[in-house]
């Protein structure tokens, strides 16, 4: 692991702070009962009584034992995060990968998504979930916030009370609840880059004591980061706007509904990547990238990633609609509550890409437009008070339908470029394969992935005593699901010369299959937690998780007859068992709070991207890794030692490797003319660093500011990551260097409601990568997103 000096000062810092502060676990949460109250937040609890709903009743946070991270509405606020990627620099156990929306991972721990190939056919390992429902997309992770409550962040298996059986963690995300009383909130943020931001809020009763509603709405847009040299356009830029509304039914004391309907477009001129880096292979000199540029006479626009210059040729675009409606109705029976929780979504990506990321002529488009509708039902019934016994038991069902009508073109330098001259019989000279032969072949893929879900639940928690509690939980889930996928071919060189035919058919080839699963599981976790005092909780844990089985459905190898070899069409369950110690302790007067978990992960057949080394055709697609261990330890605290100032420091050491995978991808330095399975046994896993934290605080007091009392304060956040690997094979040359970003804000919070604050997002304007891949044809040509530079802006708010 390479450590820069900022990043051990960091890390002193870190440590300095955990041991004098507090968890995030209530992350810069309310203010304590006992702190002076602060200016705009009025009647707020204090840090140790944060309400969660983690076990899917209202709990305090401290009491849950579960290791979790709550990022609520006032951090949201004072770190101006507004999307899943901004918050991944509050949490650092949480890691997000993403190309473009649907080839967009979220990992918790390390778990949650193959990196290298999006498949419509897998699950994710991360839910997430809003307002209770469960969202199945990942791209999900790219919208912007609307109007929220609090982010819980829930590590480990999640595998006995949420909605779909997940083997990595959940976001639970709760929004604001419409009020009956009115009031309402504007914000307007301007920044550099073009960057602009409007939200507003309003929210305010129909009828009195019976009906409200809630309206909001965001819109966001800046102009792209990258400069491309060929058409001269700004790119990679932000283009959104997200409304969301909700209506409040209370016609008796005992029934409580919710409606909720929200809608978000997406057009970014989205999403390219740049030169990176070129690695070694063990290809012959003429087929790698400096050769095979050369000989087409080009030159990168630029070979420094932090110019921020690209160069490709053709349209981008990352368009999404994303849209869904959901009904949440409560009961009082007294003795508990029934919930019922109903929802439709859909979700529609409309992609443009040069795949290529060059201005050569290789790859002219790769898009794979999807359409996604999902509907879900959901019955709890949950005891209500304190009871010797606490209990939650339910049912569910999810059916999901993706389709996906997806097109490839290959140009003119794509038989150049791909394909490695050759002899046709032995000691003849070499040759190439004419540039026609594939300019304009083009592949259509049509598939089509039905999902069907429905399990059982419950749950209880046993106080053995006032102080002991035994919580053991259970879930059976059914899990079927029937795939259809279909290529076809056109275009390219009319030829029936039989050596090029099978060169082309070596790039792409037509192909159809059908496959179908059903499987079952029996999943779900037990605690003991003990609460040493009123402000201290131990506990120990075990989870399984279960993520079900899944359908490839962007092709797999074919047999040497020319057929799919429809074993390696179905991917086996990946079963995740974790075993994890906790500790919860809130000193001082509950003005610090210090949360530790220690974990060990084992997870058998993961859901990896791998290469056959059976017969026929080898090809990267999705299978199962033997088995994979992750353990690491996390703490969380947040300290306000007075009123004039909140700290808060989270960190967290993981060690993840694949523990056993002999059919893994060759990393780009092993790859040769003839391309091999590698085992990648012993390899740290992808997308993990080793260690993580982010630290940061406000300091606040009291003044005055155009005649008008309030406060003024200044506030700083920084976060860091240490290396780690973008690309399942792991290859030396996919690192991402470790880095640390600091994002720094000043302003005035007046108490008659209105804001303004100007912030400096990137202080240290760090050079970092986001995201890097291997260019297709393993030329050597590393590729990648570079993070945003240093970004300017103000914002200004009000609330009544």
């Amino acid at each position: 692991m390479r450590t820069s000096a900022t990043a051990r000062g960091l890390l002193s810092a870190t440590a300095i702070l955990a041991c004098l502060t507090t968890p995030a676990v209530a992350a810069a949460a309310a203010p304590d009962e006992t702190a002076a109250p602060q200016v705009n937040t009025p009647g707020v609890a204090s840090v140790g009584d944060i309400v969660v709903t983690a076990r899917r009743r209202d709990e305090r946070a401290q009491d849950v034992p579960i290791a979790l991270t709550v990022v609520n509405e006032e951090l949201l606020d004072r770190t101006g995060a507004y999307n899943v990627g901004q918050v991944t620099q509050l949490a650092p156990s949480v890691q997000l990968l993403t190309s473009n929306p649907r080839n967009t991972a979220i990992t918790i721990r390390g778990l949650g998504a193959s990196y290298g190939l999006a498949n419509d056919g897998l699950e994710q390992g991360v839910g997430i979930y809003v307002d209770q429902v469960y969202y199945g997309r990942p791209a999900t992770a790219t919208l912007d916030f609307v109007d929220l409550d609090r982010i819980e962040i829930l590590r480990g298996p999640q595998g006995t009370l949420f909605g779909k059986n997940t083997t990595a963690g959940a976001l639970n995300i709760t929004t604001q609840a419409p009020s009956f009383t009115p009031e309402g909130r504007a914000e307007l943020s301007v920044g550099d880059y073009g960057f602009l931001q409007a939200k507003a809020t309003f929210s305010g009763p129909i009828v009195n004591d019976k009906v409200a509603a809630r309206f909001s709405v965001v819109s966001t847009r800046r102009d792209g980061v990258l400069d491309n040299a060929t058409n001269g356009q700004k790119q990679n830029g932000q283009q959104s706007i997200s409304l969301r509304g909700q209506l409040l039914f209370q016609p008796t004391d005992q029934l409580r509904v919710r409606l909720f309907a929200d809608y978000a477009d997406l057009t970014p001129d989205c999403c390219t990547q740049v030169y990176v880096r070129v690695g070694d292979t063990q290809k012959p000199l003429d087929q790698r990238f400096p050769a095979l540029a050369a000989g087409r006479g080009y030159r990168p626009a630029s070979t420094d990633p932090y110019d921020r210059i690209a160069d490709v040729d053709g349209a981008i675009q990352a368009d999404q609609i994303h849209r869904g409606v959901s009904a949440v109705v409560d009961y009082d029976f007294g003795w508990a509550t029934l919930t019922s929780v109903s929802a439709w979504r859909s979700w529609d990506w409309g992609p443009r890409n040069d795949r290529d990321y060059t201005a050569l002529d290789i790859t002219r488009q790769s898009a794979n437009p999807s359409w996604q509708d999902q509907w879900s039902q959901e019955l709890r019934l949950s005891s209500n008070g304190a009871n010797r016994i606490d209990w939650t038991a339910g049912l569910y069902a999810f059916h999901q339908a993706v389709e996906t009508h997806g097109v490839t073109e290959y140009g003119r330098d794509a038989g150049y470029w791909l394909i490695p001259a050759y002899q046709r019989v032995a000691g003849a000279p070499f040759e190439r394969v004419p540039d026609g032969l594939l300019d304009g072949y083009t592949v259509f893929n049509d598939s089509r992935i039905e999902t069907d879900s429905y399990a059982a639940f419950a749950q209880l928690t046993w106080n053995i005593t006032d102080r002991l509690h035994l919580t053991p939980g259970l879930r059976y889930t059914k899990e079927e699901k029937s795939g259809r996928y279909a290529a076809t071919t056109t275009g390219g060189l009319t030829t029936t010369d039989s050596a090029y035919i099978s060169r082309r058919n070596g790039i792409a080839r037509p192909q159809a299959y059908d496959a179908s699963l059903s499987d079952d599981d029996l999943s779900g976790q037990v605690s003991l937690s003990y609460d040493v005092s009123d402000d201290v909780l131990t506990y120990a844990s075990v989870a399984r998780g279960y993520k079900s089985g899944g359908i490839n459905m962007a092709g797999i190898p074919n047999l040497p007859n020319g057929q799919p070899s429809l074993t390696n069409a179905v991917v086996k369950p990946e079963v995740v068992t974790t075993y994890e110690l906790g500790l919860k302790t809130q000193v001082f007067d509950r003005r610090l709070t210090a949360n530790l978990a220690a974990y060990r992960t084992d997870v058998e057949d993961y859901q990896a991207n791998v290469v056959d080394s059976g017969p026929g055709a080898l090809r990267g697609y999705l299978a199962n890794a033997d088995k994979v261990v992750i353990q690491g330890v996390e703490l969380d605290a947040f300290a306000r030692p007075n009123q004039h100032l909140d700290l808060y420091a989270n960190v967290a050491w993981t060690d993840a490797k694949y523990d056993a995978f002999a059919n893994g991808p060759c990393p780009l330095e092993r790859i040769g003319t003839t391309t091999v399975a590698c085992d990648l046994s012993g390899q740290d896993l992808p997308g993990v660093s080793p260690w993580a934290a982010s630290v940061g605080g406000e300091l606040h007091g009291r003044g005055g500011f155009l005649g008008l009392p309030g406060e003024f304060y200044g506030g700083a956040d920084a976060s860091y990551r240490s290396t780690y690997n973008s690309d399942a094979s792991v290859s030396r040359y996919t690192e991402i260097e470790g880095y640390t970003i600091l994002n720094l804000r000043a302003g005035f919070r007046a108490e008659n409601g209105w804001e303004a604050f100007v912030w400096v997002k990137n202080a240290l304007d760090q050079d970092y990568l986001q995201f890097v891949s291997v260019q297709s044809g393993n030329s050597g040509l590393v590729i990648g997103n570079p993070g945003d530079p240093r970004t300017v802006g103000i914002t200004l708010r009000a609330k009544y």
